[in-house]
């Protein structure tokens, strides 16, 4: 008897946990997230630990933005079943980091790229996540012209770099004489251009060669100027003091750090930096904001690829500190090159090592703000197929310039300008009644995004209006909600016109109507009375509004057609009104304030539908109805 009781029991236990999770996802799907997260949460405790279950707590959580909880609930799926789905593992890791638990998140980023087998240049790819990737670099949000420069000569031209307006960059325009040997064109050298602004748009003057002190027969390339304007550093090949090339024992010649000061107008007094060698090359220098550390590229021994990114403090005397590695959250086993630091300290640089578009790609990386993430692809207009390298922006304008040779350009390598001005449309509107047409206040409205995450919120006031800044080219959806009414939604798709201005209203359905509490149709499979998933989500209404209200009574009426015998009728409809009432009171609602739950049968007919009378499908439908009565105050 008792294996038997258990054995009833665990049925019964199994059969309301598996009813819970069915509305917990219908709830979930239409954003509901706060009820999933109760009815989820109710599914666990009747023991229910599947992986649906514990990943769409995770979710739900992660959407409503409360990333402790939902780390604690990915974290259990992962306790239960060992590995979840990469989608729910890279929001395990993003809610990790938004706790701070950046060392387990960096153990099930590893697990997540256990592709990688070792080689840190798949770093974060998984060939399941393709769109995923896609999505992270996509830049619909931000209007990006791109334009290649008029000075672009037929040779390559790269590295530019703005000073108030002057713009520095490399270029093998030069002498035809003397080709390199790489690839037939004339050694690199620097030069200049001023600019000038008329209406917005900019205008480059005639360019000019830097100085002999400055340029050699050789490479030189890739500057650096202090904010005072009076030291240059830049990048030359290792030459000696007879201005020939040095060698070492493989025959190889390496590059250099080189810095100038300015006297003059002219850039003079060359000055070879101390932590150079002639047996690996150092190049590429970029500042920081406040000049006190110098950025630079070299594949000297004990770096982590082909060529890393370092650092090295310059001290107050003018002597430089010992370079360090910028380490594995930037330089991977492939190749980094042409760091630059923004004003706001954002690091920008090239890599083929992390996950890319093709050859080199432009990141940007916040861990000079000491923020731990990974470097994020810049993504495309700024990135191809091809090398894109050499990216410098004025943060407070969006203008800047990057270096490719992606197809189409003038030379080997081109400098493109570009202006990243972000496209922003508003989204806005007013809450109404829709039975009364009067405008609500105290609605809580919701801005979703095509994730289902909740990315804002707004507490309409007594205009009833809301209004949200969002970006261009997306999918939204906007989420009305208030007590004692249905919620309300619309789904807006904005266009790529910046300032765009959309309209969306809300109507929100009263809950609360005369003497009663008005909820659709409950339906009732054919010749039962057992509550539906989809009657359960209309009764989720009737539970909301008694809590909102605990001293409300209410008693349940339920109606049929015609169709059927009398007495059999009358029996069904009872049956139905207190399996509705049964519902309501599993839901914690207390028994008490359920006054009757009575079934009428086909006795209370609404319309002409009555016994032999031929009636459509949506006239008998009328008939089929409950209602929730208010019987107190």
């Amino acid at each position: 008897m008792k294996t038997r009781l258990l054995v009833i029991t665990l049925i019964l236990s199994c059969s309301l946990s598996y009813a819970q999770t069915k509305l917990a996802d219908k709830f979930f799907k239409n954003y509901g997230y706060i009820k999933a997260i109760e009815l989820y949460e109710k599914a666990v405790e009747n023991g229910d630990n599947s992986a649906h279950v514990l990943t769409r707590l995770g979710d739900a959580y992660y959407n409503n933005s409360n990333s402790e909880k939902a780390a604690y609930w990915y974290g259990e799926a992962l306790k239960e079943h060992k590995k979840i789905e990469a989608e729910y593992l890279y929001k395990y890791i993003q809610s990790l980091r938004s706790i701070g638990n950046y060392d387990e998140a960096d153990k099930w980023f590893k697990e997540l790229s256990a592709a990688q087998q070792g080689d840190s240049r798949l770093k974060g790819y998984n060939p399941d996540e393709v769109d995923l990737y896609a999505k992270l670099t996509s830049k619909n949000e931000v209007i990006v012209k791109v334009e290649n420069l008029s000075l672009n000569s037929e040779n390559s031209d790269f590295g530019s770099y703005l000073f108030e307006d002057k713009l520095y960059f490399a270029s093998a325009r030069g002498d035809d004489e003397k080709v390199y040997s790489w690839n037939k064109e004339p050694f690199l050298d620097l030069y200049e251009v001023i600019l000038s602004e008329d209406n917005g748009v900019v205008n480059y003057g005639s360019v000019t060669q830097l100085s002999e002190d400055i340029n050699t027969e050789y490479h030189e390339a890739s500057i650096a100027i202090t904010n005072d304007g009076k030291t240059m550093y830049f990048t030359r090949d290792n030459v000696n003091k007879r201005n020939r090339l040095k060698y070492d024992k493989k025959g190889t010649t390496h590059l250099k750090l080189y810095k100038a000061t300015l006297a003059n107008d002219q850039w003079t007094n060359v000055v070879e930096l101390p932590f150079n060698d002639d047996v690996f090359s150092t190049g590429h220098p970029a500042l920081s904001p406040d000049n006190k550390t110098l950025y630079f590229v070299s594949d000297r021994e004990g770096g982590l690829g082909q060529s890393d990114i370092y650092s090295v403090t310059i001290n107050d005397d003018g002597t430089y500190g010992i370079p360090e590695n910028l380490g594995e959250k930037v330089n991977t086993e492939g190749r980094e090159m042409f760091p630059f630091v923004a004003k706001d300290n954002t690091l920008y640089f090239s890599s083929d090592g992390h996950l890319n578009l093709g050859l080199l790609d432009i990141f940007k990386s916040d861990i000079l703000k000491g923020i731990r993430n990974e470097p994020e692809n810049m993504g495309s207009p700024y990135n191809s197929g091809y090398d894109d390298f050499a990216f410098f922006i004025n943060s407070d304008t969006e203008r800047g310039y990057f270096s490719s040779n992606r197809p189409n350009g003038k030379g080997s390598d081109d400098i493109y300008s570009f202006n990243a001005k972000e496209c922003k449309e508003i989204i806005s509107g007013i809450a109404r009644d829709s039975k009364t047409n009067i405008i609500l206040s105290g609605v809580t409205v919701r801005l979703i995004d095509e994730t289902g995450k909740v990315i804002d919120e707004y507490f309409s006031k007594d205009g009833g209006e809301y209004t949200f800044t969002v970006d261009c080219n997306k999918t939204y959806t906007v989420v009305g909600s208030k007590p004692d009414y249905k919620d309300d939604q619309k789904n807006i798709t904005t266009t790529t016109e910046n300032e765009t201005v959309h309209r969306v209203d809300l109507n929100l359905e009263p809950l609360i109507v005369d003497n009663q509490i008005v909820i659709n149709p409950i339906f009732f499979d054919f010749d039962k009375w057992n509550i539906r998933t989809d009657a359960q989500y209309e009764l989720e209404n009737i539970i909301d509004v008694l809590r909102k209200h605990p001293a409300m009574i209410i008693k349940i009426e339920s109606h049929t057609d015609s169709r059927g015998g009398d007495r059999y009728n009358m029996k069904l409809s009872d049956r139905r009104a207190k399996s509705t009432r049964d519902y309501i009171i599993s839901r914690g609602i207390d028994a008490s304030r359920i006054e009757s739950a009575i079934g009428y049968g086909e006795s209370q007919l609404l319309n002409k539908c009555s016994n032999g009378v031929k009636c459509t499908e949506e006239e008998h439908q009328l008939n089929r109805r409950s209602y929730f009565y208010i019987v107190n105050e």
